[in-house]
């Protein structure tokens, strides 16, 4: 089938398709050229808001991996309608109603996220295709999903500066006690489960949340971590999230929103419909291969200056309160 990517170089995205080229599928990527492309697949350098660029795309399969605001998928719609077999919007598991009201979660539980305007955001494109009969859509929710350049943390996982602390002794923190139980799916996971609704005429219609089975604290997260950098994890400061929040509004949407509740899903529904669907890599596995791929890539360790200065704002705050 000829898939067509909105994106496709990004961290949950460049392995979807890797695979799906790997099955035989014939791949295109509307891509603003930030990022190589592989030679094997076809890019497309373009605005994905403009129509003009994208009218004469033809594809079997179109995955939209960029979808932010309304414009985005008005866009495809406008585009797509009538010409394609299957549209999936990648969309996000922090739009589950927040706090949860039940676990583990599925994906009839309640919706609507106060605190997250990126997932309000993501809930109305939701519901703006759920009332386009005329688009074959499915709905797939990520939720934490990491690859081999990210290290999972509470402020921000892409890149080298989380590592770069614990190998420097620097302090980190968790909110509240740090013990509240998350998912992380690495990208190769949860490509198999994307793969398996590519030409799937019975996920159209449906949604589908795509995780790992595993869930530990964030605790056990930095702990492993460290253990995988070969480094003694330093101190870890347990913050609560009221006082984050106070303190830096901007953890209001990422923290208190998303990465301060329990993550634990139910992923009976992804299964049923790709019975080959397992993660079958832990996060002990996954983050070593992300260790592995830093001393592979020396020249890739940079540390973001703003991110780490945060992390220091953070903790002086926590540690200097009144």
């Amino acid at each position: 089938m000829k898939v067509l990517f909105i994106g496709g170089t990004g961290n949950i995205s460049t392995d979807c398709a890797a695979l799906l080229h790997q099955r035989g599928h014939e791949i295109s990527l509307v891509t603003r050229g930030h990022a190589p492309v592989p030679a094997a697949y076809r890019a497309i350098p373009a605005d994905r808001r403009d129509r003009a660029a994208l009218a004469g795309l033809t594809a079997d399969v179109v995955i939209n991996f960029l979808g932010y605001d309304l414009p985005d998928i008005e866009t495809d719609h406008a585009v797509f309608a009538g010409k394609i077999g299957q549209y999936i919007f990648i969309s996000t598991a922090m739009v589950y109603a927040k706090p949860h009201r039940c676990l583990p979660l599925t994906e009839t539980v309640p919706l609507g996220n106060p605190f997250s305007d990126y997932a309000q955001k993501k809930l109305a494109q939701e519901q703006w295709l759920a009332a386009r009969p005329d688009f074959p859509v499915t709905i797939v929710r990520p939720s934490h999903t990491y690859g081999c350049r990210w290290f999972p943390n509470v402020v921000a996982s892409a890149g080298w500066t989380f590592p770069a602390r614990l190998e420097a002794g620097q302090p980190v923190f968790v909110p509240n006690a740090g013990t509240n139980p998350w998912t992380l799916t690495h990208t190769t996971d949860f490509a198999v489960g994307l793969a398996g609704l590519v030409g799937n005429n019975q996920a159209i219609g449906e949604t589908f949340h795509i995780t790992s089975d595993e869930a530990l604290p964030w605790n056990r997260i930095y702990e492993v971590t460290a253990a995988a950098l070969g480094v003694r994890l330093p101190a870890v400061e347990q913050i609560p999230v009221d006082f984050l929040c106070a303190h830096f509004p901007q953890f209001v949407n990422g923290i208190r929103g998303d990465k301060a509740e329990p993550g634990v899903f139910d992923n009976a529904k992804i299964k049923k419909f790709v019975p080959d669907f397992v993660c079958r890599k832990s996060f002990a596995t996954g983050i070593r291969e992300s260790v592995a791929w830093y001393a592979a890539h020396p020249g890739e360790k940079l540390v973001v200056a703003k991110t780490n200065a945060l992390f220091d704002q953070v903790i002086a705050a926590w540690r200097h309160r009144a």
